[in-house]
């Protein structure tokens, strides 16, 4: 058998968009890398995590990851958690996803001989909104941290404008969907269509994605029905009587209320590339974003949806479409996640990059 190179990944944010990036990625990489995941377990983690990811995956949980990178004694235990697991598989290149195992990990692993790679997966200190002592530390930890002999690699040319404030080492990768698997979902799903004309979103009720925004904007168009899918501790916010919150719901039911829908908002302050965006344009919907990082990268204004930056914005968009819906910018839309936002796409470019890192071609 041929020896592969060693990959190790460590995952504390195991839930989620990120659980979603980081089992595809290790996934698509096992037939270029051996590939080693060093994860910890979270509410949100999927029960059956591991049927979803290839049986060639070296599975490693870390049991001393806390959630937080504030808690010094914590942190220590953590750091010689990862180093005892780094010594015994010596891997050749260390890749770090999230926040905090980016902070904690390029903290063990800052006298590394071996590259390390850190993906944020939308800064914390933007993701969480403005203000406040939490949010400044985070920043200043970013940027102390990228002093760190670490490559940060983003998501998207956006995110990477936000990591060079931060880091002189940066590279970006388009986040992708596999297509294949997406395609057979939506071809087994009958659409739940409403008679009226229907926008929606999906995701936490969380500062992040904004629900204050999204239910003004509902506020602004009674004409149309919008459905929140999800929920979280700021369900209070959506209170226009258009509006419904639905719950969290199992992804093909989620899909169908998707594939039955009109419109398709993201109003989050950023993202790195979310991929129920992705999923989104590929399922021809018409899509319309807050002018943010992350968001900005994949749409295009006007060519294959549409960029807002007020209630008003949104609001007008959705009432056009609503008189003339522009099947040519969803059709686009579509073009551009068949040859830029996919797996294939995404696999050619990780392998190139991870193989020219361990080269030492990032130094």
């Amino acid at each position: 058998m041929e020896n592969k190179r060693k990959i190790l990944m460590v995952c504390e944010a195991f839930g989620g968009g990120v659980f979603a990036y980081v089992s595809q990625l290790c996934n698509d990489m096992c037939n270029h890398f051996d590939v080693f995941l060093a994860y910890a377990l979270r509410p949100q983690t999927p029960k059956d995590f591991t049927t979803i990811l290839d049986k060639r995956i070296h599975l490693i949980e870390v049991k001393n990851f806390g959630g937080s990178i504030f808690n010094v004694k914590k942190d220590i235990q953590v750091i010689n958690e990862l180093q005892k697991i780094a010594n015994s598989i010596n891997p050749e290149l260390i890749h770090l996803h999230s926040s905090v195992a980016g902070g904690i990990g390029r903290i063990a692993f800052a006298r590394s001989q071996v590259p390390v790679v850190y993906t944020p997966h939308g800064y914390a200190h933007i993701l969480m909104g403005k203000g406040g002592m939490k949010l400044e530390m985070y920043k200043w930890m970013e940027y102390i941290l990228g002093k760190t002999n670490c490559i940060t690699l983003t998501c998207c040319k956006s995110e990477d404008e936000v990591a060079k404030t931060l880091t002189k080492r940066t590279a970006y990768i388009e986040t992708g969907v596999n297509l294949e698997e997406l395609s057979a979902q939506l071809d087994s799903i009958h659409p739940i269509k409403d008679k009226k004309f229907t926008v929606y979103t999906l995701g936490r009720t969380c500062v992040q994605k904004q629900p204050e925004l999204f239910n003004e904007i509902a506020q602004l168009v009674p004409e149309a029905r919008f459905v929140w899918i999800g929920g979280g501790e700021l369900d209070h916010l959506l209170t226009a009587p258009n509006l419904e919150l639905t719950g969290w719901k199992p992804r093909h039911e989620a899909l169908a209320m998707g594939k039955g829908a009109d419109v398709f908002i993201l109003c989050s302050l950023g993202e790195a590339i979310a991929m129920s965006l992705i999923e989104n344009m590929y399922m021809g919907k018409l899509i319309l974003v807050s002018n943010v990082m992350g968001n900005k990268s994949v749409i295009q204004n006007g060519k294959n949806g549409y960029v807002c930056d007020t209630a008003k914005d949104y609001a007008d968009r959705i009432k056009e479409a609503i008189k003339n819906y522009p099947k040519e910018i969803c059709e686009q839309a579509i073009k551009d996640v068949r040859t830029i936002y996919n797996t294939h796409v995404m696999t050619n470019k990780y392998v190139k990059f991870y193989n020219n890192a361990i080269a030492g071609q990032y130094k």
